[in-house]
């Protein structure tokens, strides 16, 4: 996804000391980020943008984030960076750490979706347990399916799927069409299926009180 900036002025910049936060966020949220700041009319928040596809390369992210901080630090009031770990291994934390600016806790997008306390607390019970958010569920093919080649070599499902048992859909929206497209996922990865509504989960919560 390109990088995306919303209420921006036309040198791609905000004013300062108008309270204006920047969001800097994975473009897997940027759905759900615009869906909550129209819902609670978070005016004050700006979004721009990474790639979603950089979690297919981890240690893209820490980079960008850092270049994107830099590029916009001087213009806003505050940064906010939305992204969990995200398998940068605390890299990502410690560079933000060192940039002044916080990010969203917990290891990935479906631990804060559920809450990061519920899903710690089960997390040991889940481990067979692959799971799809709204996101991932609208494109499966682009960052499953093809990613692990298994368009082009389906034997190679149970090599990586074997040991699952249960695909975890976690909604964030109450939308049958994405229940219906959650399910034939779980079909096509051979796994049994479990639809939980998580809602928008700590993502809120932690927005909010921006």
């Amino acid at each position: 996804m390109p990088l995306h900036d919303q209420s921006l002025t036309e040198e791609g910049l905000a004013p300062t000391g108008q309270g204006r936060v920047l969001l800097i966020a994975c473009g897997a949220l940027a759905r759900e980020i615009l869906d909550l700041k129209a819902l609670n009319g978070w005016t004050h928040l700006d979004l721009t943008c990474l790639p979603a596809k950089y979690h297919l390369y981890p240690e893209k992210i820490t980079l960008s984030v850092r270049e994107t901080v830099t590029k916009h630090r001087a213009r806003y009031d505050q940064i906010f960076v939305v992204y969990a770990d995200c398998g940068t291994g605390g890299l990502l934390q410690k560079a933000c750490a060192e940039l002044g600016v916080e990010m969203v806790s917990g290891p990935h997008c479906y631990s804060f979706f559920e809450g990061n306390d519920r899903f710690a607390a089960q997390s040991e019970t889940e481990i067979t347990t692959f799971y799809l958010t709204d996101f991932l569920v609208r494109q499966f093919d682009a960052f499953v399916v093809k990613p692990m080649g298994l368009d082009r070599h389906p034997e190679l499902r149970d090599m990586y799927f074997g040991n699952y048992e249960k695909l975890v859909y976690q909604a964030q929206t109450d939308d049958p069409g994405l229940t219906r497209k959650a399910q034939d996922c779980a079909a096509f990865l051979g796994l049994t299926f479990e639809r939980r509504f998580t809602g928008y989960g700590d993502l809120a919560t932690t927005l909010a009180k921006l």
